[in-house]
């Protein structure tokens, strides 16, 4: 019997996800995690708000969600000063991530990102034969003028950055993500990814310029809206690359409870500010903890601290593998010189306080070499 005949493409790709959860973890140990602190999702929760909108809709679950996000996407618009047909809705980033690269790159295309970036974009450009060309970061950053120089020099089709950035924290201010736009070359389109950009100081976005076709920005409601697991995120852009996404997109991809939640969560500017505050003072507890242990906690504008262990990735993998053995899951960036580093989500304190108590013992065990 003659199995599913596959394309030459998908033959050449390995059968893995960008991350392991969690909770493929936690099976593998055969034991939970005492604190789940490596997925950067939101610990202090959901809008009230939210959830009852989503207990209300679950009876509804015999419908489909609405597949225009009607009342979501006008409710975005209006607070982005934007046209309805300037926004698309989508499962996550991620799904809309996959939608874009599904539009506009060919097998063998150029794509450019920052080495150590975001890698579900580069799974998405893998799986449609997408060509990575990857520069370093600098100073802990991506690198605007090297990303652009790279693009020029490749043809790229797409353009990916993170501001603020992942798995770093580190950002760039307004004006020079503006002047990132104005050399996008022609034939280009850059993905700002703004998924941490509630958590970030003011004047770290450009305003939204949707007559400008250089530049698409993608933003969720998984992180500052603790609404990951609802899978719900949104894209502004021009309207003729927005009309585009309808050739591709799941149209039925949004559940009724996912849209219906996060349409109350958008109204709960009380809730929001709340969870600002609290993600502004973890960051400062966990840079403590850091200190605390002779580490360097980096400056962050994401609802996480990516904290520097001060020998190479070897010495981060081991102080990774410590924690993890000790029930804390925290994850670290991939490649050198950043995998100098291991990356702590916010929390509330009894998940900080693990993580506090755990964190001298992992530092022994990683520097006897031990586990």
């Amino acid at each position: 019997m003659s199995g599913p005949r596959y394309t030459r493409l998908a033959q050449s790709l390995p059968a893995t996800v960008p991350f392991v959860g969690p909770e493929t973890q936690e099976r593998a140990r055969g034991r939970p995690f005492r604190a789940r602190l490596g997925a950067n999702e939101n610990l202090f929760g959901t809008s009230p708000k939210a959830v009852a909108a989503m207990q209300r809709a679950a009876a509804e679950t015999w419908m489909y969600g609405d597949a225009q996000s009607h009342d979501l996407r006008q409710s975005l618009a209006a607070r982005m000063a934007v046209d309805m047909d300037n926004v698309v809705v989508g499962g996550g980033i991620d799904g809309l991530l996959g939608s874009l690269v599904r539009l506009t790159v060919e097998p063998g295309d150029a794509v450019v990102t920052s080495d150590g970036a975001y890698p579900t974009f580069n799974y998405h450009v893998n799986g449609f034969g997408g060509v990575l060309h990857k520069v370093p970061y600098r100073d802990d950053h991506e690198d605007p003028e090297a990303l652009i120089a790279r693009a020029t020099e490749t043809g790229a089709r797409l353009i990916y950055l993170s501001n603020p950035d992942n798995p770093m924290g580190s950002w760039h201010g307004a004006d020079r993500i503006q002047a990132m736009i104005e050399t996008v070359p022609d034939g280009s389109l850059l993905i700002l990814d703004e998924a941490y950009l509630e958590f970030a100081p003011e004047n770290t976005a450009p305003p939204i310029n949707v007559d400008d076709a250089r530049v698409i920005r993608m933003r969720t409601f998984s992180k500052a809206y603790g609404m990951a697991g609802a899978r719900v995120g949104y894209a502004v852009a021009h309207a003729d690359l927005i009309g585009s996404f309808n050739k591709v997109r799941d149209h039925f991809g949004m559940s009724r409870a996912s849209q219906e939640g996060a349409l109350a969560a958008l109204g709960d500017d009380i809730w929001l500010s709340g969870t600002l505050a609290k993600v502004a003072a973890a960051r400062q507890r966990i840079a403590g903890i850091a200190r605390d242990n002779g580490l360097t906690p980096l400056p962050s504008a994401a609802n996480f601290v990516t904290i520097d262990c001060g020998r190479d990735g070897d010495f981060a993998r081991a102080v990774l593998a410590a924690l993890v053995e000790r029930d804390v899951f925290v994850r670290m960036p991939f490649v050198p010189p950043c995998d100098r580093c291991i990356r702590v989500s916010v929390g509330p304190e009894e998940s900080l306080a693990v993580f506090a108590d755990t964190l001298p013992d992992a530092l022994e065990a990683a520097r006897r070499g031990t586990s």
